[in-house]
């Protein structure tokens, strides 16, 4: 108990809240004294009456007194609505869903009627959810109490079966006002909850952006056409239509507050669906409760008629909780508890509550899962030279100089998952060996362990031999960002010194003068530099310049992190390889996909 209370308030002092009054502990009631009148001492054994013996006594005196009664709560009249969004399976980093139940216990012990809602993206970004197909995270949001939800791109990351699925082992309502099978909507627009004794309504909107930040073949049947959606179109009128339709109706059902609760961010690539587009063609919002970008501003704008509505993100991972307070005069206002410390606030601060055991017992059961095996390898995949050993006789790291089977394996697995022409795997990615034999998850999860995700984007034939030659340039010495492919085979002559230029950050520029990559073959044929093909690789190297990658900037995006790259690799082994990773990948110097020319093979 008193561990709980100091924790309670040591998050009460360092988010600057009001000290909420703790009631001192109930007083113990001191023990009885033995009858005066009947002293062992004094007495003859044989005389003592047996129910009168202080031993028989003790119980009756030692109870437990009893509590001192819970003060009622006075209820304030404030509205608070808790919003997460992002978590993307976060559960034990920033505030920690158990530094979220302290905040809300909090509020709640002020008389505030307190909600909780998620902006989407919380099943997605860590093993927790990799390994239990989001069911996990469910359970511990129906632990934690939330009562609303919406989906985010990344909720699709599992297939449209699992997600549906989960929406019906939640406890809580999914929402969207444009997530749409055919026409139809899958969920209701939105829904009414009453608060204070208020009517507060909470409408859903996700990006349609998320056809292509998720896996596009989800959204459609088996002979590719698009059977979801999200109302999307070229002005963003389908989605503005649909979230003014969904808001009137709530109007006219008898909401006196209207919260929309917004998969939509502020990235110039999501326009026309941002947060600033949907409230700047709609009218009837009070508040727009946002997610997608993980940023944490908070943005006072004009819907259409001029009226003021607050836009609020709350960030990722859970180092921030959003608010939004509806006080008993009817204002509103909204803003962040923050976490800014790298150590979790339930672990430096000791939280002792309800979410801490259900978050403790999900990671017990996420070790029992990965230690599951899930595959076997009839050969042992390396990054290593199979016989070359250095001075102290520990293997030779070949994969960030030369093609390795893992390698091999690690770009197929792009290429298979991203269904592309060509695929990219940076060397300094792949980091650890598959043991032939029995395979865990464990296993498969050291190999990629970064949570960098599967994007695919078109580009040129010129590009891929720009790409190739800024990869290669440090060959035969080690470069993290040393191509393992898929889809292309290439021979590097390392006769001819690189003449690679990059700036002063270490990004690539241009290819100067000779080029020592040649004899480029995408599927058998040359490469043709104006061609145009698509290329799979992670959001790292094609949307975040990762390894001076910079030849990409401006690529049409097909699809954008749609899932992590461990989950990539697991996917591709249990389903597309059966399970059985097989001779095919015998060699521990791959497939013959990259040939590196020396002075005397020329």
């Amino acid at each position: 108990m008193k561990k709980k209370l100091l924790a309670f308030l040591l998050l009460a002092a360092l988010l600057l809240l009001a000290a909420c009054g703790n009631a001192a502990p109930a007083a113990v009631a001191p023990e009885k004294e033995a009858p005066a009148e009947a002293p062992a001492e004094a007495a003859p054994a044989e005389e003592a009456p047996a129910e009168e013996a202080p031993a028989e006594e003790a119980p009756a005196e030692e109870a437990p007194a009893e509590e001192a009664p819970v003060p009622e709560i006075e209820p304030s009249g404030d509205i608070v609505v808790l919003f997460t969004s992002d978590v993307h399976c976060g559960v034990d980093q920033g505030f920690g869903y158990a530094g979220l139940q302290q905040i809300r216990d909090y509020l709640v012990a002020q008389g505030d009627a307190v909600i909780l809602v998620d902006d989407g993206d919380s099943i997605q970004g860590e093993p927790i959810g990799t390994m239990t197909k989001g069911e996990a995270i469910v359970k511990l949001m129906n632990e934690m109490g939330y009562e609303v939800a919406i989906p985010g791109n990344h909720e699709f990351d599992y297939g449209m079966e699992t997600f549906l699925t989960l929406t019906e082992e939640a406890e809580y309502d999914y929402i969207s006002c444009n997530f749409n099978r055919d026409g139809e909507l899958v969920f209701n627009p939105y829904v009414i909850k009453e608060l204070a004794g208020h009517k507060v309504a909470f409408v859903g909107v996700t990006t349609p952006k998320t056809l292509t930040s998720s896996t596009p073949r989800y959204f459609q049947d088996e002979e590719g056409n698009f059977i979801y959606g999200f109302f999307q179109d070229e002005t963003g009128e389908g989605v503005y239509s649909a979230v003014q339709t969904a808001v009137d109706a709530a109007r006219e059902d008898g909401a006196e507050y209207v919260f929309v609760m917004a998969h939509l961010g502020n990235e110039e690539a999501c326009r026309p669906w941002t947060y600033a587009d949907v409230i700047e063609n709609t009218n009837g919002i009070d508040v727009l409760l946002d997610g997608h970008s993980h940023d944490t501003d908070k943005v006072v704008m004009k819907n259409m008629d001029g009226d003021t509505v607050i836009r609020q993100a709350c960030g990722t991972k859970l180092n921030c909780i959003g608010y939004a307070r509806i006080s008993a005069d009817g204002k509103i206002d909204t803003g962040l508890y923050s976490w800014p410390n790298k150590d979790s606030a339930s672990a430096l601060l000791g939280f002792d509550n309800d979410m801490t055991a259900a978050v403790a017992v999900a990671s017990e059961e996420l070790n029992a899962k990965l230690a599951e095996v899930v595959a076997s390898s009839q050969v042992e995949m390396t990054i290593f030279d199979p016989e070359a050993k250095d001075d102290s006789g520990n293997p030779i790291r070949m994969v960030r100089r030369a093609e390795t089977n893992l390698g091999d394996l690690c770009a197929d697995a792009y290429l298979a998952q991203g269904e592309a022409d060509i695929a990219f795997v940076n060397g300094g990615g792949i980091r650890a060996n598959l043991p032939a034999g029995d395979i865990t998850l464990n296993n498969i999860l050291k190999v990629h362990p970064f949570g960098n995700a599967l994007t695919v984007i078109e580009v040129t034939g010129q590009q891929v031999l720009d790409a190739l030659e800024w990869g290669s340039r440090s060959v035969p010495n080690e470069l993290g960002g040393f191509l393992q492919v898929a889809g292309l085979t290439y021979e590097i002559n390392t006769e001819i010194e690189s003449t690679c230029e990059a700036d002063e950050n270490g990004m690539f520029v241009k290819v100067a003068g000779a080029r020592r990559v040649q004899n480029v073959m995408v599927n058998g044929e040359p490469i043709d530099p104006k061609a145009t093909y698509t290329l799979a690789s992670h959001d790292y190297m094609l949307l975040n310049n990762g390894d001076g990658y910079t030849m990409f900037e401006g690529c049409k995006v097909l699809q954008e992190s749609v899932k992590l790259d461990n989950q990539v690799l697991i996917d591709y082994i249990t389903e597309t390889l059966g399970g059985v990773i097989g001779e095919e990948y015998e060699n521990p110097v791959g497939q013959g996909r990259i040939t590196i020319l020396q002075a005397e093979e020329k």
